[in-house]
């Protein structure tokens, strides 16, 4: 079985004043505040919830 490949996302910009959409993202990506880092698995939905928020986001890739 292959190893999946994932990302380290941290969350830098605050939800405060973002929309529905917006937010949405972040917390199907597992964020819950602002520097918390989790690693999410490379998969395209994920992919595109991190091009939505890409400018709240670090995206660090392994």
């Amino acid at each position: 079985m292959a190893k999946d490949k994932t990302v380290k996302v941290t969350l830098k910009k605050s939800l405060i004043g973002r929309g529905r959409k917006q937010i949405a993202c972040v917390r199907g990506l597992g964020l819950r505040r602002l520097h918390h880092t989790v690693e999410v698995t490379d998969t395209p939905s994920n992919r595109g919830m991190m091009n939505k928020i890409s400018f709240m986001l670090a995206i660090e890739e392994k």
